[in-house]
């Protein structure tokens, strides 16, 4: 058991750590464990359990920390409870799944020490999150990316790791509550901030490392209904965009151009029928095909696992139903490739290397093979003209994914990312109708006079 960060730490704390868990034992362990080894002796931690059903409370009292319960109302509610007990000066939110440095605390308070006028700091992840699947791997190193990349201005706040003095926290009546999920009640806050002309940082040398692997549907959900569409709804509300993260005008104009490019798809396949379709279907499952490997040899999704080999199926029935068999070969000699390599290619580094190099070589040359059965026609110019601009605009995150781990893997977060950029595109559609619907009714409420007896 590792000693209590109470006593280890002091009893006059200059800054408190707040900690929002819910059945997440594991990794609060992980994350009071490195924390019990910061350089930095004037801190408490104070960890809040929403409703858990799991034993993070006492995990949380194995290390002699604050520990307050509560019925499950959200994070929101559970940092302003920690906020309400906290004796520190600052007030430190960390997230259960991330794992600070030594120098973490230190870094924060050096930031408020230095600055008398700074209000909130935030932080980054860093460029090794702590789960190795490809797909955890692609999801964390984009929010690494889009921190680094941004401005020290910050224009918002960020509860996985933000620091904020507790006069301006309280001042500001903390997160909103009506939040009851995990979602973008640190993001409401930092527009709040910002609309008072309080002064927030974003320290790019604050990192924390972050634990948590994601699943496929896991981040849809997060992206398009967590995040996306409340988002885009508070935009609305503060007719602020910021020209920043991921709502800077790179982004904007790759949702649009990704939206351009699903139109001629579509517009291709209506023409050409499947004879145009068949060999995109074939080139995306090749792109696909990082993530459904490292999923089956880690053995973390049986659905990608079965998924695979019915895509492949289907494929070969299109190929076989519009005379286009000869492309089956190339699939199915990828798909044997894959299997041999999810079994045996990462028993070692070595052979994780040489199966990685020598499938690299496959898929170029499977690719060309595919592109000649493309016919020579004006939308399918429009297509690759589109998709080496998305490239170009989106080409520092692919070199930066590929230098993190492989060009495979950066070739691999193609498809993915065009996919982020559509269901953004959807997530602010939606969030746009549900705002006017919103506005409307009020409008109407108001507009309606009361009756009263």
């Amino acid at each position: 058991m590792s000693p209590s960060l109470l006593t280890v730490k002091g009893m006059s704390p200059t800054i408190s750590v707040i900690i929002p868990v819910r059945n997440a034992g594991a990794n609060l362990s992980d994350c009071l464990e490195h924390l019990s080894n910061s350089q930095t002796l004037a801190f408490e931690c104070i960890v809040v359990d929403d409703g858990s059903t799991d034993d993070s409370a006492d995990v949380a009292g194995n290390y002699g920390v604050i520990t307050i319960c509560s019925e499950r109302r959200g994070p929101a509610a559970a940092r302003n409870l920690g906020a309400e007990a906290a004796r520190g000066d600052i007030l430190f939110f960390l997230d259960a799944d991330v794992r600070v440095h030594a120098d973490t605390i230190g870094q924060v308070l050096w930031n408020f020490e230095r600055d008398p006028q700074l209000d909130a700091v935030i932080g980054s992840y860093d460029d090794s999150p702590g789960s190795k699947d490809f797909l955890s791997q692609y999801k964390n190193l984009m929010h690494c990316f889009q921190h680094q990349q941004a401005r020290r201005e910050a224009c918002t706040f960020w509860s996985g790791c933000g620091a904020i003095r507790k006069d301006v926290f309280r001042a500001y009546s903390g997160f909103d509550q009506s939040y009851k999920r995990p979602a973008i009640e640190d993001i409401e806050l930092g527009y709040r901030l910002a609309r008072g002309k309080r002064k927030v940082v974003l320290d790019k040398t604050i990192q924390v490392k972050h634990l948590k692997r994601w699943t496929f549907w896991n981040l849809l959900k997060t992206d398009i209904v967590d995040r996306g569409i409340p988002w885009t709804e508070l935009i609305l509300r503060d007719r602020r965009m910021p020209n920043d993260l991921n709502v800077q005008i790179s982004e904007r104009i790759s949702v649009a151009l990704s939206f351009i490019l699903i139109g001629l798809a579509a517009a291709g396949t209506i023409q050409y029928g499947g004879y145009f379709l068949t060999p995109f279907i074939g080139i995306l499952l090749f792109l696909l095909a990082k993530y459904w490997v490292e999923s089956a040899s880690l053995s973390q999704s049986k659905g990608v696992t079965l998924l695979m080999p019915a895509l492949v199926g289907g494929f070969v029935l299109l190929a076989y139903k519009h005379h286009m068999l000869p492309m089956a070969l190339p699939v199915l000699l990828g798909y044997a490739l894959l299997f041999l390599r999810s079994r045996y290619g990462y028993t070692s580094n070595r052979r994780r290397r040489i199966t990685g190099m020598a499938y690299a070589v496959y898929l170029f040359l499977a690719i060309l093979f595919m592109l000649t059965f493309l016919p020579n026609r004006p939308i399918v110019f429009a297509i690759y003209a589109l998709l080496l601009l998305l490239v170009i605009i989106n080409r520092k995150f692919y070199v930066f994914f590929g230098s993190k781990l492989d060009r495979l893997s950066a070739l691999a977060v193609i498809p993915f990312h065009l996919l982020y950029h559509l269901y953004n595109g959807l997530s602010f559609i939606v969030g746009l109708t549900r705002y006017a619907i919103s506005t409307l009714l009020q409008r109407e409420r108001r507009a309606t006079p009361f009756i009263g007896n």
